[in-house]
Formats: C-alpha cells, sequence, structure tokens
C-alpha cells in the first residue's frame, strides 16, 4: 500500500502498526501547530485550517482500521458525537449532568474507539473488506 492509497483511501484494510504510525504523527504535528499558534507565530485561524486538512486523512486511516476489524466504516460517526459532547457548554445543568454528558459520556466513546482500533487484533485472512492488510511502504 502506498502512502497516498494509506491517507486518501477509504478501501481496503490497514494493521495497528501502521494505525499507530499515523495517529502518532497526527497528535505530534496538531501539538506543534498549535504551539506555534499559542506562541502567536502562527495564527489560530491557520492552525485550525490545518486541523481541518487533518481530518480526511484520519478518517481514511480509522476507516481501514475498522475494516480491518470486520467491521463497517461508519462506526467512525461515532466520534462525531463524542467531540460534540466534549466541546459543549454543560454549566447550565447539574454538575452530574455536566460530569456525565460532557467528559464521561464522550471520554467513554474515545477510550473504547482507541482500544478496539489500536489494540485488538484484526481479522485473519481476507474478510468483506478485502484482503488481509498489507504494510504501508514508506518509501
Amino acid at each position: 500500500m502506498t502512502i497516498q492509497q494509506w491517507l486518501f483511501n477509504f478501501n481496503g484494510r490497514i494493521g495497528r502498526r501502521d494505525f499507530w504510525i499515523w495517529i502518532g504523527v497526527w497528535i505530534v504535528a496538531l501539538a506543534i501547530i498549535f504551539t506555534l499558534a499559542g506562541a502567536e507565530l502562527i495564527s489560530y485561524s491557520i492552525a485550525g485550517l490545518a486541523l481541518s486538512g487533518s481530518l480526511i486523512p484520519t478518517a481514511a486511516v480509522i476507516v481501514k482500521r475498522l475494516h480491518d476489524r470486520n467491521k463497517k466504516g461508519w462506526w467512525a460517526l461515532m466520534f462525531i458525537p463524542a467531540w460534540l459532547l466534549l466541546a459543549g457548554n454543560w454549566e447550565v445543568f447539574g454538575s452530574l449532568a455536566q460530569w456525565g454528558l460532557g467528559r464521561f459520556i464522550p471520554t467513554l466513546i474515545f477510550v473504547m474507539m482507541l482500544i478496539d482500533l489500536g489494540a485488538f487484533v484484526g481479522t485473519q485472512g481476507e474478510n468483506r473488506f478485502g484482503k488481509d492488510t498489507s504494510d504501508v511502504k514508506y518509501r
């Protein structure tokens, strides 16, 4: 699998190693970009644009990892309500609702997806999403 197929194609399967490589690169890149924005070396608009631009490759990697687990890529949409709940303003509710809706449920979704995608072994051999995983050729 080429880097272009890895990051911009939603078909096929990838293993845990390639999933963790992308997640690591993505987190480090976003940390650097938002650190530069915090130091006012670049604007937050540029940092937000970089975050938005990185969502397609991240979605492609997540969908292919879900395919390796023999799950439909639509499960990746679970991140949207988790992100929205995490970003919501829950101060109008009581402290239990603030904690439950604003912190516990999104954290539970993120942790469960991270464990499912990053720790569990994919389907051995061919499944309904294609042949067994192939490593990404980084050169």
